[in-house]
């Protein structure tokens, strides 16, 4: 049998595939643009990268990873946020009446986790807790060596605990979500505070973009970090602290050894990962009567999803 095998990475605006090897190296990719209208046509656009791929490799089986909630037979796609017409497809029959292979349907996040725990920052490991900061927070876990799905497949949803009574309004219908406040979108929030609350001197900041606050993009915010920029500064600061707050909370539950952040807001390094370590620590019960979590950066980056789907696509 083939040790190579597909991972496809399903997201709003690209579907990416990749040969990967046993050992989680990539061997070939390819993409196809997102179809808008989603549904046949994106299953279809589905097919079409793992019959490229499949062309140059033989395989031994095709992992899909994808945002939303994954049934826990891990065939269909229960809902998803990003896609239209894919709710409730079963993906797996779909693409295997299609492709004639066994395929593998796995939430983005759990993907990523199961990428950097076999490949990446948590080798070695037997548990590991990802959290992944893009324009939400999401999560994957992974306890004594196994994947955490939950007793429906929706588990590990850590971006949905609530850190804020009455917060801001989340997009999964409640209020204080850890990811109206610990992400991509979440920084641009606390720099536009930190800019009301220091006019004068976030001009330096401004005149990164095009002046205003609308055209300050998060790379301006995490190069101007580095330089010392105190409203840049300040804005890492907020997220950190709840970021880290969260952290202590789900420390509570799980008890990880290792948490891993990921997402483009890792590109500010220990600007951002000092204080969060420094808020979880101040923050987990029982402070300073039992070892504490880990709190380090991801390796894999982009591709953990892709590669990781592609090694449960084994399993």
């Amino acid at each position: 049998m083939a040790s190579n095998t597909i991972g496809i990475d399903v997201g709003g605006t690209k579907v990416l595939g990749g040969v990967v090897s046993a050992t989680g190296e990539i061997l070939a990719t390819a993409r196809r643009d997102t179809p808008r209208e989603g549904g046949s046509a994106l299953t279809q656009a589905i097919a079409d990268v793992a019959n490229e791929l499949r062309q140059e490799f033989e395989s031994e089986a095709i992992g899909v990873s994808a945002a939303g909630f994954i049934s826990s037979d891990r065939k269909t796609i229960l809902a998803t946020p990003n896609i239209a017409g894919w709710n409730g497809v079963d993906l797996d029959k779909e693409l295997t009446q299609i492709l004639g292979k066994r395929i593998v349907l796995e939430n983005d996040a759990n993907a990523a986790a199961w990428g950097e725990f076999k490949f990446g920052a948590g080798r070695g490991r037997k548990d590991l807790m990802l959290l992944t900061l893009g324009t939400g927070v999401g999560g994957g876990l992974i306890l004594e060596g196994s994947l955490f799905r939950g007793a429906f497949g929706i588990g590990a949803e850590l971006g949905h605990i609530r850190i804020v009574p009455e917060g801001h309004l989340c997009g999964c219908g409640v209020r204080g979500c850890l990811e109206q406040y610990a992400s991509g979108s979440a920084l641009m929030r606390h720099t536009r505070e930190a800019v009301s609350a220091s006019p004068d001197i976030a001009r330096n900041l401004l005149a990164r973009g095009d002046g205003t606050l609308e055209g300050l993009k998060g790379q301006h915010i995490t190069e101007a970090a580095r330089d010392g920029d105190p409203v840049a500064l300040a804005a890492f600061n907020t997220m950190a602290s709840y970021l880290g707050a969260g952290i202590a909370s789900l420390c509570a539950v799980i008890d990880p050894s290792c948490i891993v952040i990921g997402g483009g807001v890792i590109d500010a390094g220990e600007i951002f990962l000092g204080p969060t370590r420094d808020a979880a620590m101040r923050l987990i019960p029982f402070t300073g009567k039992h070892p504490y979590p880990e709190i380090i950066p991801a390796e894999l980056g982009n591709n953990a999803g892709l590669v990781g789907v592609a090694d449960l696509s084994r399993i």
